[in-house]
């Protein structure tokens, strides 16, 4: 009996922190661009969030049937659903009779009512405090969660299992709805210390200091958009030309050019000739390249020089090791080079910054008063 009540949560903690730590990179640009600079409480309720979906999911969802569908909803599967209001009282009642308060605080159907209400309470704290929602909004949402839950059992997840696998309980709807609520009542209070998404998002033109860790996620902002946007021009062309042709494109120079090239050209190159020097990842993280002797925009032979001496080298023989297997072992080295350069230069500028000497700023220190605390975008330069 433990091990049923024990096993989802086990499940919540081991596939939750997974899908936390999938979800990291994309949750940290959110914090960063929405509010200006990443939340560690937020980030906390970000991973609590993930562990308490996926052991609601196991709670209510898993063990699902296996081997033969047919037979196993012969012999266990519901027909239809319990859609007596208040059933619970009656059974709890019924099973509770003539035993001492200990033994009846203990019987299954107590336990099984105050954990359908506990269950949903977390929902109500997460969705009031951590999404930010009202205390009315987060009652409904909590009743419709628990209902999506019910229609989902009584369907058998949508005809996917051939039978109810598990009982559709009205009862259930309502316990879980007053653990929504009584979540929702008390956030304010639990999640004292996480701060309102709002308040962050009201500072977020204010400049920020130039950490290593802001230069370092910007490295990585570049390395997962190339490599992100390489997968999907890889992918698009390849399902067009299937469409068109009925088999996959061959290997060719021409694909290369379409997929790993473009992808360099347009995380690496563009950045350089359009803009004032700053990369993808810069941008995201609210830096801006300004010329040493204080001025406001590197010469376009600077932004060449710091570009190839940069990410745009790395992203160059990247591209090149997608054709030349020989190139890969090159493209490591530079890249641990790029990094361990960051870590040993002043201003954190890099390999780059003795190519062509430039300063790293924070955007916003740069940009008009309405504008930094407006849109958050990058001085016009």
């Amino acid at each position: 009996m433990t091990d049923v009540w024990t096993w989802p949560a086990r499940i919540g903690v081991l596939v939750g922190t997974a899908l936390f730590v999938a979800l990291l990179i994309p949750i940290l640009l959110v914090q960063v661009r929405r509010y200006g600079a990443t939340s560690p409480a937020r980030l906390l309720g970000a991973a609590a969030l993930a562990v308490y979906g996926t052991a609601l999911v196991a709670y209510t969802l898993l063990p699902l049937p296996s081997g033969d569908l047919a037979a196993w909803c012969a012999s266990y599967g519901y027909d239809g659903a319990q859609l007596r209001p208040l059933q619970i009282v009656t059974d709890i009642r019924e099973r509770t009779a003539g035993l001492s308060l200990g033994a009846a605080v203990r019987d299954i159907s107590v336990l099984q009512g105050v954990f359908n209400v506990v269950l949903f309470v977390p929902w109500g704290v997460l969705v009031r405090r951590y999404l930010g929602w009202g205390l009315l909004a987060s009652a409904a949402s909590a009743l419709g969660a628990s209902l999506l839950i019910e229609v989902t059992q009584l369907t058998g997840i949508f005809g996917l299992i051939p039978c109810s696998y598990r009982l559709a309980d009205v009862d259930d709807l309502l316990t879980n709805t007053l653990g929504g609520v009584l979540g929702a009542v008390i956030a304010p209070w639990v999640l004292r210390w996480m701060p309102r998404a709002r308040t962050l998002a009201a500072g977020r033109g204010t400049p920020r200091p130039l950490t290593l860790w802001r230069r370092l996620f910007g490295m990585v902002v570049d390395y997962l958009a190339y490599t992100v946007l390489g997968g999907v021009l890889a992918l698009t062309l390849g399902l067009g030309y299937y469409l068109v042709s009925g088999r996959a494109p061959a290997d060719s120079l021409a694909v290369w050019l379409a997929t790993s090239v473009l992808a360099w050209v347009l995380v690496f190159v563009l950045p350089l000739v359009t803009g004032a020097g700053e990369s993808l990842g810069q941008r995201t993280v609210w830096l801006a390249v300004v010329p040493p002797d204080g001025g406001t925009r590197l010469a376009p032979s600077a932004r060449l020089r710091r570009g190839l001496a940069g990410g745009a080298l790395w992203g160059l023989l990247q591209a090149l090791a997608d054709r030349f297997d020989a190139a890969q072992g090159l493209a490591t080295t530079v890249a641990t080079v790029l990094v361990l350069a960051v870590l040993f230069t002043r201003g954190r500028r890099g390999l780059s910054g003795k190519a062509a000497p430039y300063q790293l700023v924070d955007a916003r220190a740069l940009a008009p008063e309405g504008q930094a605390r407006g849109r958050g975008s990058l001085p016009s330069r």
